[in-house]
């Protein structure tokens, strides 16, 4: 079934709003090289700074939905798309590295208020989120890829201030479209709900809310997540570097001349371009089967292809280009399936606190894996890492099967579903 008018006006403003999160978000590593050439600084330092941005970008999820709800998530997301884009005019005249840690740190604010303001907008005003939210993170996988490519292409012509400066454009247009158009943000709720809540910022309200969530369904919700983003953030993280250690990849030479590219980066960017098939592919299928099976069945599917990992990439590279492709799909495609579960198990007037609490626990919680991944990786062999992974996903899978059988069995289990308002 086709997407109506509000969908879709939702939809592009919402894809364009996380192609746009991530085409930033995934363009400040590249500068790191040039930073480090620029500024007599280590890299250690850098990266210090660099980590300084990205930390709100996670821990700023939570009082971005608390914002969300007490003025709209229209509203928010316009604010991200000027803050991002004033953070990297910010960024272009930086002069020391201090200077371009206050930018970083201006980027990660703003951005942080995009997930749970787009997610609760969706969840509110699109009649079809399943098909809503498969777009969306298409446009997402888009702008990872996009952004990297952007910076590390006008780099190699062009000083890095300019470069910040010319990629902060996006977010002008963002802001132009934004402004232009119109859609009703509580279209997929009843008639009578206020998503704006006049006390949302009170001590009080914020507690009284979060007492509703966490002694709900959503709290099974929420741990399946942070298990979903430790598994999500130890694989993209470590996955490049994994790589380029493969058997499969010796004498492997695809970048002659090119300093700086492995022959493992173009799988690992060929694994992001996948997973935009598997962002659609799941969204349109929580339309049709329930998510909590959904979830259930891809977290065991990812677990198979973690354990899978070391044994099927030692038949050789062709082997590994297709499990890393499988394994960019599922791993794109469980996002949907969460993301509806979050609408489905929360009250619509606590929608942008639902989300904030979900990255946080997709972002936040989600990167103790790195952490973990490091130590393993550093300890054990390569088999071990990709056990522990498994045993998230495993975990995952456990907490989805709560969900699809404790709706009749568990007390607590609680959907909010309403049919879309005429």
């Amino acid at each position: 079934m086709a997407l109506n008018a509000n969908d879709r006006a939702i939809a592009r403003f919402t894809m364009l709003g996380h192609g746009l999160v991530h085409w930033f978000e995934l363009s400040i590593p590249i500068f790191l090289v040039t930073w480090h050439s620029s500024f007599d600084v280590s890299l250690a330092t850098l990266g210090l700074v660099v980590s300084l941005g990205y930390a709100p970008f996670g821990i700023g999820a939570l009082p971005a939905g608390i914002l969300a709800d007490r003025f709209g998530p229209k509203r928010l997301v316009l604010a991200c798309f000027t803050g991002m884009g004033l953070s990297f005019l910010a960024l272009a005249v930086a002069n020391s590295v201090y200077l371009i840690g206050v930018a970083l740190v201006g980027w990660g604010v703003a951005a942080s208020v995009y997930h749970p303001a787009g997610m609760a907008l969706i969840s509110t005003g699109a009649s079809q989120q399943g098909t809503v939210f498969a777009y969306h993170g298409m446009a997402g996988n888009a702008g990872i890829a996009l952004g990297p490519f952007a910076a590390a292409t006008l780099l190699y012509f062009l000083d890095w201030p300019l470069v910040a400066a010319l990629l902060a454009l996006p977010a002008a247009v963002g802001v132009l479209y934004g402004l232009r158009v119109e859609f009703d943000t509580t279209a997929a709720v009843d008639d009578d709900l206020d998503t704006e809540d006049e006390e949302g910022l009170t001590l009080p309200s914020f507690l009284a809310n979060s007492r509703q969530l966490l002694v709900s369904a959503f709290l099974v919700v929420f741990v399946l997540v942070a298990f979903e983003g430790l598994f999500y953030r130890g694989v993209l993280t470590f996955l490049p570097e994994i790589l380029q250690g493969l058997p499969a990849m010796n004498g492997l030479d695809l970048t002659a001349g090119l300093t700086g590219i492995e022959p493992g980066d173009y799988i690992y960017v060929g694994l992001l371009v996948v997973g935009m098939g598997g962002q659609y592919v799941g969204g349109k299928l929580t339309e049709r089967i329930p998510v909590e099976r959904g979830l259930a069945v891809v977290f065991v599917i990812l677990a198979v292809l973690a354990l899978a990992f070391v044994p099927v990439s030692n038949l050789g590279l062709a082997a590994l280009v297709v499990l890393c492709g499988v394994l960019g799909f599922f791993l794109f495609a469980i996002q949907p399936f969460y993301q509806v579960a979050v609408a489905q198990y929360t009250p619509p007037d606590t929608r942008g606190l639902s989300y904030g609490y979900t990255y946080l626990a997709e972002f936040g919680f989600g990167a103790a894996s790195i952490a973990i991944g490091g130590f393993v990786l550093d300890q054990f062999a390569l088999g071990a890492f990709f056990a522990v992974l498994a045993a998230f996903a495993l975990a995952g899978s456990g907490l989805a099967v709560v969900l699809l059988v404790g709706e009749d069995r568990i007390g607590f289990i609680q959907r909010y579903e309403t049919e879309p308002a005429d």
